[in-house]
């Protein structure tokens, strides 16, 4: 039978949103194939669907994720009574479960809905689905005591109605009251009560969502600039130097649009990041002059000014009435409440309590999951020496809002900082360090120096060399400062790993430093080595990479059988190159009897059962390999791209092993989530280490 999971409420504004999506993650980290079911809807679009359909890349069609929209639901409750309203939801529910592993229901809103007794409609709805119920408990504006009865009374209520409650939520409770609260509920609920504190950043709209309720017009702006939080208000109407120190961090500026002076004065003190604002709304429909608008281009690239017709007033008034919501548009947004589920829910035992047996297959989206989740669960310290470059802001920036780990940026300053603040980015819990003016720069010249003794490297060459970031992000490594580096998407690989080679050197039991990528593939994840680093390895520094490959693997959790790949498989050839695999393969049964090897084998022998059954029938590795060693750099390169292109498959990597410390290279195409991906990837690394 399918497992459903129904998150519902008992008022309006408990912003479940949150819940919903927090639930999704989980479920999305379980099996492959998720539904979603909303019983009763609204006209107009489903924003948090869309959301969900973005983000977890949803195949499902939308007209399968309703029950019934409200206005119907009323008019056949009242013609026809409860029963036939829940049967017809009902039907609809099951023609979604047939084709899903888990659905994820969606509760009513009980937002004006004329429907009698909406807690009583979503407690039935959920017996009738055999689903288990999250409540969600609404908390802003209220006591901590006020909310420990509600939470309560709320679980006294669906308990009651025979629902089968997973846990409570309280959701937007005041942040200095989260703990008390749980407290009391811990002692007081029978079931698992989570609280999460109210973030202003969640409930800020958006410039752009702003812009459209108003009906403004943008004037100036990008996509990253519009895509900021407007954390506060500030009006303008006093002089200059009065209104600079009025301005907050992530603020809108609302002035009448002839106020030239405190439009190019706002912007000036964004650019100097004193502080960054979330952009300026002209009001009256009064816009500057084209000689005062390109100097606000110049100021501020990419920050929005927006002109609205209506006075300041009025246009408050709107302001003040406007909520940000969670939806396709708003990715920072729903990592920032991911976040704060992550945080305050333990996501493990809830997981647990849904029963849902995990999926034998592993999708990408499943293995992209279990990294932050393991990286969150031991947290360490990441430096990233290219600190102003756009991407890895934008991933320093998921990271965060994920809660996944420490971060450290390196870099100017001046130049971070305004960048970070051009792209809406808060590096407030952020370690920033500029290298050249570092008061580390001395101590690690000295030591440098010590390192490279034999090389003649003296002190003052080596106070010239920590100055780069990537040689003091490896020196951070080195001395405990950091706990892994991710360099690469403006440098080369060989300016990322040469100081690594240096400084941190090889592991003792590790001859080289080689690498594997993780190919996610539609069902399954397989390690391919080395792609990246050795060109042509010899029979024992293949045996090495092997042997590294099996343990990466193991880490990450793929169980390890390693096939070492050929053009031949088994004895049926001969030749140089088949002789160093089958020599390699040797060696590795030799130090690591407990490994499942096979080799020289053919690729398609290694993973095709029904090959593998003609050609090694009685291989225990055959048709199942899961860590691929490839003979030479050439081949196992093109091999990785041509499965990447071709298949469609996700490739995470090149991760580096062989090293002490953990210190991992980035493609210089990389996307933000592959700078986030390896920035996981390194976390666990290095908790692997300190175990």
């Amino acid at each position: 039978m399918t497992r459903s999971v129904y998150v519902t409420g008992i008022d309006r504004g408990d912003g479940r949103q949150v819940v919903e999506l927090g639930v999704m993650e989980l479920l999305t980290r379980q099996v492959d194939r998720v539904g979603v079911f909303r019983p009763l809807v609204h006209d107009g679009p489903d924003r948090l669907f869309d959301l969900l359909r973005s983000r977890y890349r949803l195949s499902q069609d939308p007209a399968s994720v309703y029950g019934i929209d409200y206005h119907e639901a009323s008019a056949l409750q009242a013609e026809k009574g409860t029963d036939e309203l829940v049967s017809r939801i009902v039907d609809r529910f099951h023609r979604v479960a047939r084709e899903y592993e888990v659905v994820l229901v969606l509760g009513t809103d009980f937002a004006a809905t004329q429907l009698p007794d909406e807690l009583a409609l979503n407690a039935r709805l959920a017996n009738e689905f055999g689903a288990s119920v999250i409540p969600v408990v609404g908390g802003r504006k209220q006591t901590a005591e006020s909310v420990r009865a509600e939470t309560r009374n709320a679980h006294r209520a669906y308990e009651v109605l025979g629902c089968d409650v997973l846990a409570m939520v309280v959701n937007r409770c005041a942040p200095e009251d989260r703990a008390v609260i749980a407290e009391r509920l811990e002692a007081r609920c029978p079931v698992p009560c989570y609280v999460l504190p109210d973030d202003p950043a969640l409930s800020a709209p958006t410039v752009a969502q702003i812009t459209q309720a108003l009906g403004g017009t943008v004037l100036l702006g990008d996509d990253a600039g519009l895509a900021r939080d407007a954390l506060d208000f500030v009006f303008g109407g006093a002089m200059l130097p009065n209104f600079l120190n009025a301005l907050t961090p992530g603020c809108l500026v609302v002035t009448p649009g002839d106020r030239a002076d405190l439009v190019v004065g706002s912007l000036a003190a964004h650019s100097a990041g004193t502080p960054p604002i979330a952009g300026v709304l002209l009001t009256l429909d009064e816009r500057p002059g084209e000689e005062v608008l390109t100097l606000a281009a110049r100021l501020a690239p990419g920050t929005p000014v927006v002109s609205v017709a209506g006075g300041s007033f009025p246009t408050a008034g709107e302001l003040f009435a406007l909520e940000g919501k969670l939806n396709a548009a708003t990715p920072r947004k729903a990592e920032t409440a991911l976040g704060l589920f992550e945080r305050h829910v333990d996501t493990a035992d809830l997981l647990a309590r849904m029963s849902v047996a995990r999926s034998s297959r592993v999708t990408p989206m499943m293995f992209e999951h279990e990294l932050l989740e393991q990286a969150r669960a031991g947290r360490r310290r990441v430096v990233l020496p290219e600190g102003s470059e756009d991407r890895v802001l934008r991933a320093a920036d998921v990271l965060l809002r994920r809660d996944v780990c420490d971060l450290t940026l390196l870099g100017d300053l001046d130049v971070i900082r305004k960048r970070a603040a051009d792209l809406g980015i808060d590096l407030a819990e952020t370690q920033l360090i500029d290298p050249q003016t570092s008061e580390l720069r001395g101590a690690f010249a000295e030591k440098y120096a010590k390192l490279r003794s034999h090389k003649g490297v003296s002190v003052e060459l080596a106070y010239d060399v920590v100055a780069d970031v990537n040689y003091f992000g490896t020196m951070m490594v080195h001395e405990g400062l950091a706990d892994g580096m991710v360099s690469g998407s403006v440098h080369s690989t060989a300016a990322t790993i040469r100081p690594a080679f240096e400084i941190i050197k090889t592991k003792p039991n590790a001859s080289i430093v080689s690498s594997v990528f993780f190919m996610c593939l539609a069902d399954q994840v397989l390690v391919y080595g080395d792609c990246a680093v050795v060109p042509d390895p010899n029979a024992k520094e293949l045996a090495d990479i092997a042997i590294q490959a099996a343990g990466t693997a193991a880490q990450f959790g793929v169980d390890p059988r390693l096939a070492m790949l050929s053009y031949s498989t088994g004895t049926s050839g001969s030749g140089a190159d088949v002789d160093k695999v089958r020599e390699a393969t040797a060696l590795v049964r030799e130090l690591r009897p407990d490994l499942r090897i096979e080799g020289p084998i053919q690729y398609d022998a290694a993973v095709e059962p029904s090959v593998a059954a003609t050609k090694m029938p009685e291989s225990e590795v055959a048709g199942r390999a899961t860590v691929l060693i490839f003979p030479d750099l050439n081949t196992g390169n093109n091999t990785y791209k041509a499965v990447q292109r071709s298949a469609g498959a996700v490739a995470v990597g090149p991760v580096l092993q062989g090293l002490r410390k953990p210190v991992n290279d980035l493609s210089r195409g990389a996307l933000v989530q592959d700078i986030v991906n390896t920035v996981a990837i390194t976390a666990i690394q290095a908790q692997g280490r300190s175990e």
